[in-house]
């Protein structure tokens, strides 16, 4: 009987944020994007009506299009893009042992596309975010041009969380009063990353197309973006793991991993393709004893754990490790 993963793919399969590095191809564009990211942890975490954590890649568009950044820009990117250590490893051995494989991520399509083209994942088991390039660029007139450059000077005047309130005000303003009388505004409101609520319609899809409940999915993330899919599956009775998570991921989780490699994932899934939850939990507690080692190994069962303060450390630091620049986004 085949059994069915769903991975994220920043973080989990490839270290880098496609998006952050999008926007460092213009000057200043790494600052900027810190702090609209900075907003969306802000926006998510209020739970406001109509967003998901994630739509960050709307938010960016039209930052994107001001500055002539190109679908064969997102593509060089994915072509130059590395994998997790372990990430090509594990995706063989899961589809060896006759797994199915899927991908949801927030990330563009022209990047997506490519990188999970390269580990062997089929294009029809991705979910990703699509934009219309050509209809935003023949938006972007006098108007538009005038208010995003003043957008961007006041932008870099904020700092993520020191300046968080004036964050939240200023980018209010811009993004859902000022933006949306403009026909840009109008073409960006079409845009639907697939982050938060989304990925749990995307996986919901595929688990229907498949007739697979959720319970007898495993999915693997590691941010914001993630945890309401990571959420979903753990209370379904699946296995939802957080790697390298962080602290908007791992309380959501069933279990996690923190590691330079995650192909550690491999006794935990051959547990699950045995007898799901109950062995993978042997196998993880066990584990969890002998700890991990260095920057490599460390498993913890988190189903009915209330502190996991020391397990986001853990996390964090190699989140980092991994992740560099792109670990200290939300």
């Amino acid at each position: 009987m085949s059994k069915f993963i769903c991975f994220d793919l920043e973080g989990p399969l490839s270290p880098q944020d496609n998006a952050y590095e999008l926007m460092k191809l213009f000057p200043n564009g790494d600052k900027i994007f810190e702090v609209i990211s900075r907003y969306d942890d802000l926006l998510t975490l209020e739970e406001r009506e109509d967003y998901e954590p994630g739509d960050t890649l709307a938010l960016i568009a039209p930052f994107l299009v001001l500055h002539n950044i190109s679908e064969n820009d997102i593509a060089s990117l994915a072509s130059n893009a590395s994998f997790t250590g372990g990430a090509e490893k594990l995706i063989s051995w899961l589809q060896s042992k006759g797994w199915k494989v899927f991908c949801i991520t927030t990330t563009y399509e022209p990047y997506a596309m490519r990188l999970t083209h390269k580990l062997g994942i089929y294009a029809h088991n991705v979910a990703c975010t699509s934009l219309p390039w050509d209809r935003l660029r023949l938006t972007l007139g006098k108007e538009e041009l005038t208010l995003l450059k003043q957008a961007e000077e006041d932008i870099l005047t904020m700092k993520p969380v020191a300046d968080d309130d004036r964050i939240k005000r200023s980018l209010d303003y811009f993004f859902w009063e000022k933006l949306p009388t403009t026909g840009l505004g109008e073409a960006i409101r079409e845009v639907k990353p697939v982050g938060g609520q989304r990925k749990v319609a995307a996986l919901s899809r595929f688990a229907t197309k498949y007739d697979q409940p959720l319970g007898n999915w495993v999915v693997v993330g590691d941010s914001i973006t993630d945890f309401r899919m990571l959420k979903a599956v753990d209370a379904a009775g699946g296995l939802a793991i957080a790697f390298n998570a962080n602290e908007y991921a791992l309380p959501y989780a069933t279990m996690s991993l923190a590691s330079t490699s995650i192909s550690h994932l491999t006794e935990v899934l051959e547990a699950w393709r045995k007898s799901q939850r109950k062995e993978a939990e042997k196998v993880i507690k066990e584990k969890e004893k002998s700890g991990g080692s260095d920057d490599r190994g460390y498993l913890h069962w988190l189903a009915g754990r209330k502190d996991i303060n020391e397990i986001i450390e853990i996390h964090k630091r190699i989140r980092r490790l991994v992740r560099e620049e792109a670990g200290k986004l939300g």
